[in-house]
């Protein structure tokens, strides 16, 4: 027995007169196979096209996004530096004005020292930096801290005796750490 069916999507033989019919009904519709074929795949590159002029464009934007931010870094800092500098002026201003003065009492200068100082502190503080200044009995603290000398004394061990000269932070970071005196162990 043969078989007499076809293959899906081929025409019936039987429909056709002769062989050229045959290899022409075949030939068509391979052209239209072929057609899709070129019509998909002219799709396909326009779509491939479109992703990478999206990609490039990203790409662009997220480079000129990096460089914005580091330019806006970049002045941060110059300015912070500004305002700390312009924060001081007036501590430098106040220097030169007791200098200018000639014939001044030591109780003048004094109270031209103590009013600058308050000038400088009040700057500083504006700018976040605060003295580190423990009391006497604070506990030892090598943060922020450094120990010149161990000393006896009847406060517990590894407690600040003195402070030999103040340390300063900003912003809870360490500038400088106070000089102190520890108490020795009994």
């Amino acid at each position: 027995m043969t078989d007499t069916s076809t293959p899906p999507g081929q025409p019936e033989p039987s429909n056709f007169s002769s062989t050229e019919d045959v290899l022409a009904s075949q030939a068509a519709m391979d052209g239209n196979s072929l057609s899709k074929v070129q019509a998909e795949l002219a799709e396909l590159q326009a779509k491939s096209a479109d992703l990478a002029d999206q990609y490039l464009r990203a790409k662009a934007e997220a480079e000129n996004a990096r460089r914005r931010a580091e330019d806006e870094i970049a002045k941060a800092r110059r300015f912070a530096v500004e305002a700390f500098a312009e924060s001081l002026l007036p501590v430098a201003d106040s220097l030169e004005a007791g200098l200018l003065i000639k014939d001044a009492s030591t109780e003048q200068i004094r109270e031209g020292a103590e009013a600058t100082l308050r000038q400088l502190l009040a700057a500083l503080e504006r700018n976040k930096v605060a003295g580190i200044n423990p009391a006497a009995g604070t506990r030892f603290d090598p943060h922020q801290h450094q120990a010149i000398s161990v000393v006896p004394s009847d406060l517990e061990a590894n407690s600040v005796v003195t402070v030999l000269q103040k340390g300063y932070a900003i912003a809870e970071r360490v500038l400088r750490p106070a000089l102190v005196t520890v108490s020795a162990p009994k």
